[in-house]
């Protein structure tokens, strides 16, 4: 931008020096403007005013144009005067900085005057002055500021302004351009002297000046960190730790200051959060209400009066004085045995109690029979927080101690209880908080024998017993946050134990990991048997180091060449799949995919190939199916043998033979003088193939009569045996029929009761069922409802019944020999009575 300004500038001075004659000393144009320098937004008026003696305005009339850079403006000459005077107005100049030109048109533009417009802002207000003292050698004073986030586009130049009250002194300092701030040497303030202090900030458009701010060296100086020399315990002074320290060389002579302590003990990564503050103190300072027999680290720091707080200082450690053990343990017991046993096994845990005071460094425990420990009953003494013991059936509590240099803590009394078979809880799970903590929840069961739970963890990749770690939950808590250094991707296990007054119930047990990945290794696919069709493939357990997390599935892989790909899910107690519905004598792929909750890796690829169909294997179908198949024949035909009557039933249905028909018996012994009117009479013999005798035992009512009628004529189909083809009738022929006559003979009381002189009445029905395929078809005659003597008006069943006279009875009774069959039945009643 910059070579881009000064090309336009060089351009200008030559034109405007070409422009002149060898006698001339004034340029060809006169440009004026408002004001070079203005503020962003805000217009400018130029005026270009061209000189009589100007070469390209001698001859012709004046043309003048205006640029700002590159761009042309819009101008008007100046009323009431020539053509050489042009004014331009730019209503709102947004650029920062721009050439504004006029030049006479002739063959071109030639540029005849021009000026440089700059625009920006005033410089804003200076904020946030501060000065602080450094004690350093030499001291010095230095000052901050902060120029404002506006930018002015304009060069802006700082001024720092210092007034000394006591000596009346004045000065001011300039830092260089962009620069903001300055340090003040140490001949120009008095460490104990009040000064006034402001910044100025000017450039073309303006000047600003902060709030001043009243300053006393000292008061603003930022001490050195202090040094502690010494950090120890006094005598007799239980729970405090004494300081010695000094300040540096060179600030050494600085007096009545501020001094803060801060501690913490070694096994802890905190300070406290609350220093403590001495004002003006002596030296040494001495700190209390520490624990007993602890040791602390300590830091300080100082500052004069209201001046800012020194660097914390290096640390320096120490130990309070130690007093007996004091407050209780929580305690763990695991009891194993059988009952036939006299001694029991016993696994001790314990870990010290929110109240518990160890007072000192070196604490050992003891685990003893008696409240009050000693070389006579101690089961163990160790300087962990675990042991193990061989205990008598008969004891029921031991007493646990702690001890260090300065005396023994009061017993805590552990109570013997073996475990339980029965449990309190069901559905534990464990949950990721973070890496340092797990959240174990479980559903406690409704027993109102429960006083608590006992949640237990421990490595399971580690067999030291040491290392299992517990803690106590209320009857009332359903889920617990244990805390610990928990490695990540290592399995650990937990275990819920309820407690019971008299004794401990059994765990609910899950493995958990406080961070998960995909496993390190997948096991190699092993194919266990290979058949035509199917193929069942095995894999060994990822080893529990390497599975970095709870395996949720097994997934098998596989594909052919065609690439058709397939995914089965395995067991993951089995550990196999069968892969089915493969293509005889076919080459396959496939790999082993592993998932845990935190990523999935794949196994290596496997090629594996089915077996054709060989001639075992043909022997091995064909003999079990011909075998079963024999099998099914023998039971099908013993079977039959054995159900041949009830099967000849449903297969050849049992068909009455006219020949052995009792009517036939009845017409040989009851007509024998009877001659044959068959082919006489009828030429189309009528062939009952079924006969029914119905026995009316009661008299029908009026009423009756015609619902009775329809009903029997319902069931005139089925009819009883055949005697078509009786020797009743002598013109019988059998050929096919499609048609074949039934006949229902109805008595008015009981058939075989029947005398001589009581008449009857038969039905004549059709039938399209075929009995015998030797049976022609007959064509009876169409017979009609015969009345007899002594018949009744009810006994009509086969039509109307009128009333006639005696005498009309005598002229239509009908003859007996038309019907040889009705004839034989009456005689064969009066026979049977």
């Amino acid at each position: 931008m910059t070579a881009t300004w000064v090309s336009v500038i060089a351009m200008l001075l030559a034109f405007v020096s070409g422009a002149r004659n060898e006698d001339d000393t004034e340029p060809c144009a006169k440009l004026q403007t408002s004001s070079s320098v203005v503020a962003l937004g805000s217009p400018v008026t130029a005026t270009c005013i061209i000189r009589d003696n100007c070469p390209l305005a001698r001859e012709h009339a004046v043309q003048i144009q205006w640029h700002l850079d590159r761009r042309l403006l819009p101008s008007s000459p100046v009323a009431n005067d020539s053509s050489r005077i042009s004014t331009v107005v730019i209503p709102s100049f947004n650029d920062t900085r721009a050439a504004l030109t006029c030049c006479v048109q002739a063959s071109s533009c030639q540029i005849v005057a021009g000026v440089e417009i700059r625009a920006g802002y005033p410089p804003p207000v200076p904020q946030n002055l501060s000065c602080q003292t450094n004690l350093t050698t030499p001291s010095t004073l230095s000052c901050s500021w902060d120029p404002g986030q506006e930018e002015t586009h304009l060069k802006t130049k700082y001024t720092l302004h210092t007034e000394i009250w006591d000596l009346f002194e004045n000065h001011t300092y300039e830092p260089p351009t962009g620069v903001h701030h300055y340090t003040i040497p140490r001949s120009d303030f008095v460490f104990y002297s009040e000064m006034e202090i402001c910044v100025k900030a000017a450039n073309e458009l303006g000047e600003a000046s902060s709030v001043p701010i009243i300053v006393e060296p000292l008061r603003s100086a930022k001490f050195d960190p202090p040094k502690i020399l010494k950090v120890e315990a006094w005598p007799n002074r239980y729970g405090c730790l004494r300081l010695s320290w000094g300040l540096a060389q060179h600030q050494a002579w600085v007096e009545n200051l501020n001094l803060q302590v801060r501690l913490k003990s070694v096994q802890s990564s905190q300070w406290s959060e609350q220093p403590v503050t001495f004002a003006m103190p002596k030296r040494p300072v001495e700190v209390c209400r520490l624990l007993h027999g602890t040791e602390y680290r300590a830091q300080i720091r100082v500052r004069y009066q209201q001046s800012p707080w020194s660097e914390w200082s290096s640390s320096r450690s120490g130990v309070t004085l130690e007093r007996a053990p004091t407050g209780q343990l929580d305690s763990w017991m695991k009891v194993s045995g059988e009952h036939k046993q006299k001694e029991l096994s016993v696994h001790l845990f314990w870990k010290p109690s929110k109240q518990f005071r160890a007072n000192g460094k070196n604490v050992s425990y003891t685990v003893s029979l008696r409240r009050l420990p000693g070389e006579k009953g101690q089961l163990c003494s160790t300087l962990g927080h675990y042991c193990a013991f061989q205990l008598s059936k008969g004891a029921k509590k031991v007493f646990l101690c702690a001890v260090n240099a300065a005396g023994k803590s009061c017993s805590t009394e552990v109570p013997v209880f073996q475990h339980k078979a029965r449990t309190g809880l069901s559905d534990i799970t464990v949950h990721h908080c973070d890496d340092r903590s797990l959240l174990v929840r479980w559903t406690g069961l409704a027993f109102s024998g429960i006083t608590g739970y006992v949640v237990e963890w421990r490595p399971l990749l580690k067999t030291d017993p040491s290392l299992i770690q517990f803690d106590m939950a209320d009857r009332n808590q359903s889920s617990l946050l244990i805390t610990g250094s928990f490695e990540p991707y290592k399995p650990y296990g937990i275990s819920v134990y309820p407690r019971y007054k008299d004794g401990i119930g059994l765990p609910q047990s899950v493995n958990a990991y406080s961070r998960q990945r995909a496993p390190s290794m997948v096991p190699k696919i092993k194919v266990k048997e290979t058949w035509h069709s199917y193929i069942e493939l095995t894999w060994d357990e990822i080893p529990l180091g390497q599975r970095n997390g709870i395996v949720r599935s097994y997934k098998v892989c596989y594909w052919d060449q065609q690439e058709h790909v397939k995914v089965v899910n395995a067991d993951l107690e089995k550990r196999k799949v069968v892969l089915k519905e493969l293509n005889t004598v076919s080459l396959y792929k496939a790999f082993l995919m592993v998932s845990t909750d935190g990523g999935s890796l794949n196994g290596s690829t496997i090629i594996f190939k089915t077996e054709p169909i060989d001639a075992v294997t043909v022997v091995m179908i064909v003999i079990p199916s011909c075998v079963g198949l024999s099998l099914l024949i023998l039971i099908t035909v013993l079977t039959c043998f054995s159900q041949h009557e009830r099967l000849k039933v449903c297969f050849w249905p049992m068909i009455p033979e006219p020949a052995n028909s009792s009517i036939k018996g009845w017409t040989s012994e009851t007509i024998p003088d009877t001659p044959p009117v068959w082919g006489t009479q009828e030429p189309n013999p009528v062939c009952l193939s079924h006969l029914s005798l119905l026995d009316i035992t009661k008299k029908l009512d009026k009423g009756d009569d015609d619902s009775w009628f329809h009903s029997s004529v319902e069931d005139t189909s089925d009819l009883g045996e055949s005697i078509c083809g009786s020797p009743l009738t002598p013109g019988y022929s059998g050929t096919n029929s499609e048609s074949v006559p039934y006949a229902t003979v109805i008595f008015s009381g009981p058939y075989t009761s029947q005398s001589a002189s009581q008449s009857h009445v038969y039905l004549r029905s059709e039938s399209t069922q075929p009995l015998l395929e030797t049976e022609e078809p007959c064509s009876p005659m169409s017979y009609q409802n015969m009345s007899t003597d002594g018949m009744s008006g009810e006994q009509c069943f086969f039509g109307q019944c009128q009333d006639v006279d005696p005498g009309e009875k005598q002229e239509s009774a009908f003859v007996w020999d038309d019907f040889p069959l009705l004839r034989a039945l009456a005689m064969n009643d009066t026979q049977s009575d």
